[in-house]
């Protein structure tokens, strides 16, 4: 059974107004437990509005999200519950830290669920590991983090919650490279141990290359593509026709495949060195 499933899913802003736009048009999706999926797409695709609808923070105009199996909006006083199996990070979570430790705002998501307080510091502890916070951090105030230690505080906040989903809201943006790698392998390593699904939203088709199972790609409120990365991403062409663009070492390796090169679509400049260093090597040795 897929752990989020939608049907007909539609959301229309000012509905019954002159100015209703349709964000998100009749999407039917399944995503299976322990996936990990990339969602992309262009400015005003749809993709915020989608996500927002699979947490219960938007309620559909028509269709419906099921949450293994059952409808999250079957008994609307219960939504809040939603919130905890399928946890939301949005862009710059950081801005919402505000508890006197990073111990205590950790613990805020926890705490709220009914927890013993022991289990509630337990949870905090080990989303905090988790993320790579170490021991020391955790007495801090979350304002004298560094910006890359705020983003995985707050992100540990959720975890914490130990949710069924997580829902990653362009994690990365506004770091430096080194913060990237470290986050981007923090997220990597907690769905390696959890098993949980995670749904990363990311303008950085090289982000989205290098850890999804699966990548969405939405165009104009309906999915567009669903599918490998490395399936999505050999449809460079259809791809930068709705304003994306695949990753640079994609496209030189599709430019030296279309050149009689022996090499197949390449997501990373690890795959890539795979494939080219043997044909260069063959190479030199024949002169």
């Amino acid at each position: 059974m897929p752990v989020i499933e939608t049907k007909d899913l539609t959301y229309t802003y000012g509905e019954g107004t002159p100015f209703c736009k349709t964000a998100v048009d009749h999407v039917n999706l399944s995503i299976e437990k322990g996936e990990l999926i990339g969602l992309i797409g262009h400015t005003g695709s749809g993709k915020s509005t989608l996500i927002q609808q699979l947490n219960g923070l938007l309620r559909p105009t028509s269709g419906k999200v099921l949450l293994n199996g059952r409808d999250i909006w079957a008994q609307p006083k219960k939504i809040r519950a939603v919130r905890f199996q399928v946890g939301m990070v949005f862009q710059y979570p950081e801005y919402q830290l505000f508890e006197e430790t990073v111990l205590k705002d950790i613990a805020f998501g926890p705490g709220n669920m009914g927890l013993s307080a022991a289990e509630v510091e337990r949870r905090a502890r080990e989303a905090a590991e988790l993320v790579g916070l170490s021991e020391q951090l955790l007495e801090r105030s979350p304002f004298e983090l560094s910006g890359g230690e705020k983003r995985r505080a707050a992100i540990a906040g959720v975890i914490a919650m130990d949710p069924d989903v997580l829902i990653l809201d362009e994690p990365t943006a506004g770091l430096d490279p080194r913060g990237r790698d470290v986050l981007l392998s923090q997220i990597m390593s907690y769905h390696k141990v959890r098993g949980n699904t995670v749904i990363l939203v990311s303008h950085s088709m090289e982000d989205i290359a290098r850890i999804a199972d699966r990548v969405l790609v939405m165009n104009s409120g309906r999915v567009e593509m669903f599918d490998t990365a490395e399936k999505v991403f050999s449809r460079d062409g259809e791809l930068e026709k709705i304003g994306l663009r695949v990753p640079e070492i994609t496209k030189i390796m599709a430019m030296l495949k279309s050149r009689g090169w022996p090499v197949a679509t390449a997501l990373t400049l690890e795959q890539a060195v795979r494939q080219l260093i043997p044909l260069l090597k063959k190479g030199a040795h024949h002169g």
